[in-house]
């Protein structure tokens, strides 16, 4: 399948992709807000410059795009023109946050990825179910975990679903 776009706007629009405050992380940030949470936000000292820290809870929380970041659900669609390059681009990219998720983990930084799916889209959580898996993640002391579509599940370190307790 041939690129609707020339290779210049094509360009011109993934250079276009925001990489802070996208509508993900703002929509986070308010419910973090409305719950009570003090947070900072890509402090560029920890590893993958993490989107939140809540100090008081000693937690980390990555805002992460399904495509980008290669989440097995709707919204990640493998591109049908350079296949190969966007591959190996997100490969990298999931290379990487394991990396810097098992550094922040071995410092004692608890973790939470919060997917796309979960924030937009046909199958979304509402800002309610959202908030209160939030909340509940952190003030209960869960070490590493992810919210999408299906709502929070407890992960092992190598990224898979954890066990049952």
């Amino acid at each position: 399948m041939v690129d609707v776009h020339s290779k210049a706007v094509r360009s011109k629009n993934m250079r276009a992709i925001a990489t802070r405050d996208t509508a993900i992380e703002k929509r986070l940030a308010e419910l973090l807000s409305e719950s009570g949470f003090s947070f900072r936000v890509q402090d560029p000292s920890l590893a993958g410059r993490p989107d939140f820290v809540i100090d008081e809870h000693r937690c980390i929380i990555f805002a992460h795009g399904c495509f980008w970041h290669h989440h097995d659900c709707y919204l990640f669609k493998v591109p049908a023109t350079r296949t190969e390059f966007w591959l190996e681009k997100i490969g990298k990219n999931v290379e990487r946050d394991k990396r810097d998720i098992s550094l922040l983990l071995s410092e004692g930084w608890r973790v939470l990825l919060v997917w796309e799916c979960a924030l937009r889209g046909r199958e979304k959580l509402s800002d309610n179910a959202l908030s209160e898996r939030l909340e509940e993640w952190v003030c209960s002391g869960g070490h590493y975990a992810q919210i999408d579509t299906q709502g929070i599940q407890a992960l092992s370190e190598n990224g898979w679903r954890a066990p049952p307790e």
